[in-house]
């Protein structure tokens, strides 16, 4: 019988990300303008942004896995896992931003990226050069703990939700989200002034917004279609979409401009039911604006800090970044 899985991949070029099946702090609320039991794990900043980590399978690695919090399930190269001999398991139904393919999975009896290991059931098997990685760590391995991306120190905390937070440095800003199939999501957001949902989404090299959202803002005359770019889904199907800039995407006193934005008619937004609504998929050259990045999916919480030159005008480069 064939399992449903929900799987997606944007890719600019060559990199690629996996999508599968906030209260402010106690202190005054801030405004910042921004261009665009811990494990400490250092990551490695790869080419086109991908954030990838070190994890051992069954004690053999480490292996390199992105970090996508827009997957819900945890993904594996189909080349590691014939070399690793890993268990076949049902064949699952794979949605990606082209449309739903039929893919192999396996079982991964042992996944360790901190001191816990994990059993991961019907793992997606995909080809490596598509993810740009040997796999991807999911929600369904991340959804109980909370990760912050250091980007001025590069490295990465994985920690349980429950452990106590460290003191809110300055610039530090909270914003409320809500879970939807396992995806992290901020309803309190408008783009150019206008009511737009937000995906956050660690997998993404490049910012992704829908066709509601492309027609709303044409309309009124506030984005100029720029040029055509090739996105690539991790099952290596393309799809292309118009390269342009957002002037301003607001998100609860975070203000980021000149956002670089791929309008693309991906089947990701019908899954998450987002086909109809003005819709945001924040890919990671929106937070490399700050310096630090907070993703707590127990705690439905995206927390960000913002430099301390933010209160200026300081502009956010293109996915150049």
């Amino acid at each position: 019988m064939i399992k449903h899985l929900i799987a997606m991949a944007w890719a600019l070029g060559s990199a690629s990300m996996l999508s599968a099946q906030p209260a402010q702090p106690d202190s005054a609320p801030q405004t910042a303008v921004v261009t665009s039991q811990a494990e400490d794990v250092r990551f490695r900043n790869e080419d086109a942004d991908r954030m990838t980590v070190p994890v051992r399978l069954s004690g053999s690695g480490p292996y390199r896995f992105l970090v996508d919090t827009g997957a819900d399930r945890t993904a594996i190269s189909r080349e590691l896992a014939a070399r690793l001999r890993l268990v076949p398991a049902e064949s699952a139904q794979l949605h990606d931003m082209v449309g739903v393919s039929t893919v192999e999975t396996a079982t991964v009896p042992d996944l360790q990226f901190s001191r816990i290991g994990v059993k991961i059931d019907r793992a997606p098997l995909l080809e490596s050069v598509n993810m740009g990685a040997d796999g991807i760590l999911g929600t369904d391995t991340l959804d109980k703990q909370r990760i912050e991306f250091d980007f001025i120190g590069k490295t990465m905390l994985i920690m349980p939700s429950a452990a106590r937070e460290a003191v809110d440095e300055p610039g530090t800003i909270i914003i409320e989200a809500r879970r939807r199939n396992g995806r992290l999501i901020v309803t309190n957001a408008d783009a150019n002034g206008r009511q737009v949902v937000v995906v956050i989404d660690t997998g993404s090299q490049v910012t992704v917004g829908n066709a509601a959202l492309r027609r709303q803002l044409l309309a009124r005359a506030r984005v100029d279609p720029s040029h055509v770019v090739d996105l690539v889904s991790v099952t290596g199907e393309h799809i292309s979409g118009e390269y342009m800039f957002l002037r301003n995407l607001e998100m609860s006193g975070v203000t980021i401009q000149n956002l670089a934005v791929v309008f693309a008619n991906a089947h990701t937004f019908k899954q998450l039911k987002l086909d109809d609504r003005p819709a945001l998929l924040l890919g990671m050259n929106a937070m490399r604006a700050f310096k630090k990045v907070s993703i707590d999916f127990a705690k439905r919480r995206f927390r960000v800090v913002v430099p301390e030159h933010s209160e200026a005008d300081v502009r956010l480069a293109s996915a150049a970044n």
